[in-house]
This record gives C-alpha cells, structure tokens and sequence, in this order.
C-alpha cells in the first residue's frame, strides 16, 4: 500500500511539473503553418517583417528560447536573453547571458543594455518577441536616471529582508526601472511586439511578472 501511494504522490508530481513546462508552454500557444505565425489564436504574416528578434528575462527563458527557435529557427535575425546564472540550454540563433538573482548584478546590467540596443535598432516593419519567466524583474536591471545599480542591489537587498511580497516588491521595481512597468513596450515601438509570459505569481497578474516590461502600470508612486 505504501509503494502504491508512493508511486501515485510521484505521477501526480511528474504531471505538475510537465504541466509548467516552459518548452511545452512555448509550443502549445506558439507554432508555424506555412508562413503565418500563430501565437494564443492571434496569426502574424511573417513576409510582413524584415527582421525578427528574439528577446526576454527569466529564470526559464532559455528553455522558452528553444522553443521558439524550434518554430522560427533561421527566421531569427538576432537575439538576447537574460537569465540566471546555470540556468542556460543550447540555442544556435540566439544570445544566453547569464546574470545575479534574485539581487541584480553587473552581468544582468550588461546584458539589459544588449537588449536596449537591440530593442532600439527594430523599425516598423520589424517583429519583436519578448520572452518572460519567474525571475525576470532581478535578471533585467535597468536604473533610471539618477541611480546606480548600487542603489537597485540595495534595494532589492532590503525589501528581501523585511518580507515584503512579490507585488510589492515589483512596485517599487517598476519605479526605479527604465524598462519594467511597461516601458519595454514603450522603447520597443514602432516595432511589433509579442510578449510571451510565463507566469510565477498568484493571480498571474501581467503587471507583477516581471514587474511587466510589457504591461500598463496600473500603480502609482
């Protein structure tokens, strides 16, 4: 009886974890039918874009990533992601860069400035997917005018310690970031975007994952 509930306890979870399984989340809402790019039911002509790139933050973007290279592959003109230190995969078309979570660090400083460039080289007929996980908000450091990356380390280091929570936290993220709170989108214009998000909060409110590069921010200062 013991080794049935055991085994039981070990299906039920197997089954959680390849429910959240960032590869196979990629390709149940991400694929390709000749030219025409499906993503959630919404379709993308891809002769309609000069170039495709291919950016994003998280802990599990990498596995994201080889999902969607494995619908695009060649089609990726360039790309660069953010994630944390060994959490990478292999992917031919597109840039691993690893850096410090859950408090940022020089490396994920770096490699926002990467993905800004790249964000700023796109036109109008360019198309832009940014991936995002758990973890993407640390991983995608980005100080507004006037601080220091010293200033987002201690910070982070501080809400950390006195337990405040997830949204709470990105609030406050949000208003000390260049790209967080929506302002990826902002920069990311006239390109087309599409976000992809993989969600780590309860509620799975767009604005609290990643404090959302991509989302409206719906809190005030």
């Amino acid at each position: 009886m013991k080794q049935n509930l055991r085994a039981d306890a070990l299906d039920i979870f197997q089954a959680g974890l390849r429910s959240v399984d960032s590869f196979s989340a990629v390709q149940t809402h991400f694929f390709l039918e000749k030219e025409v790019l499906s993503v959630n039911g919404k379709t993308y002509l891809l002769s309609d874009y000069d170039n495709i790139y291919v950016l994003g933050t998280g802990k599990a973007t990498a596995a994201m990533a080889q999902a969607v290279e494995e619908v695009l592959s060649k089609r990726i003109t360039a790309g660069f992601i953010n994630v944390k230190y060994g959490h990478t995969r292999p992917v031919k078309y597109i840039t691993v860069h690893e850096a410090g979570h859950p408090v940022p660090d020089a490396a994920g400083l770096q490699g926002s400035e990467q993905i800004i460039r790249l964000l700023q080289s796109a036109g109008e007929k360019d198309l832009i997917i940014f991936i995002v996980s758990g973890g993407g908000s640390a991983l995608l450091p980005s100080p507004v005018q006037g601080l220091t990356l010293k200033d987002l380390q201690e910070t982070t280091q501080t809400l950390l310690e006195v337990g405040a929570n997830i949204d709470e936290i990105n609030i406050i993220r949000k208003h000390l970031s260049r790209l967080k709170g929506g302002r990826l989108a902002k920069l990311a214009y006239p390109a087309s975007l599409i976000a992809l998000i993989l969600s780590d909060v309860v509620g799975d409110h767009l604005g609290s994952i990643a404090s959302g590069p991509t989302a409206p921010d719906e809190s005030t200062y």
